[in-house]
């Protein structure tokens, strides 16, 4: 019976990543980044960003990419990052590591780890994505500014030259 039902084509491929050891607060800084851009203008802010976790949402974005076309026939073209979440795994768990503390006290090193879900579909957000206050995946306006004002390094001072000792003058 189930084998004559046809199914309808997908809107949107998933890829999941669980168990990132990355923490959520970083990797959803990469995820406001990308939110709502197309795949292409996705991977290239990730491939040149210079944040720790924009590597595990390259390569989760990219297995969203290959999802759509290998397994729902979908072209690749066009294709928009619909939804990215990233949740909080078991990272309240404790390592087996200490922390030295004061007056002789241990506490255990927390390790967080994250899930993390992208949808990549051809039709864009209904909502655009609002652009929040707080860290970016871009250098800062004021190290932008410190480059591009400071120009090359100034030069070292050097001391004073003592005068020859035989009393002769230049």
């Amino acid at each position: 019976m189930a084998d004559t039902q046809e199914t309808a084509p997908r809107s949107q491929a998933l890829a999941h990543l669980k168990f990132a050891r990355v923490g959520p607060r970083k990797l959803r800084r990469v995820a406001d980044a990308i939110r709502g851009l197309t795949v292409r203008e996705a991977l290239v802010l990730l491939k040149f960003s210079l944040v720790f976790a924009s590597e595990p949402i390259e390569k989760l974005l990219k297995s969203a990419v290959a999802n759509a076309e290998n397994n729902h026939q979908m072209e690749t073209e066009g294709l928009y990052v619909t939804k990215i979440t990233v949740d909080g795994g078991p990272g309240g768990s404790y390592t087996r590591r200490l922390d030295p503390r004061a007056q002789g006290r241990a506490a255990f090193k927390r390790k967080r780890m994250s899930h993390v879900t992208i949808a990549v579909g051809h039709t864009p957000p209904a909502n655009a994505p609002k652009k929040k206050s707080g860290a970016s995946i871009e250098l800062s306006t004021v190290e932008t500014r410190r480059r591009s004002v400071a120009g090359p390094a100034p030069a070292k001072r050097t001391r004073k030259e003592k005068p020859p000792a035989d009393g002769a003058s230049e």
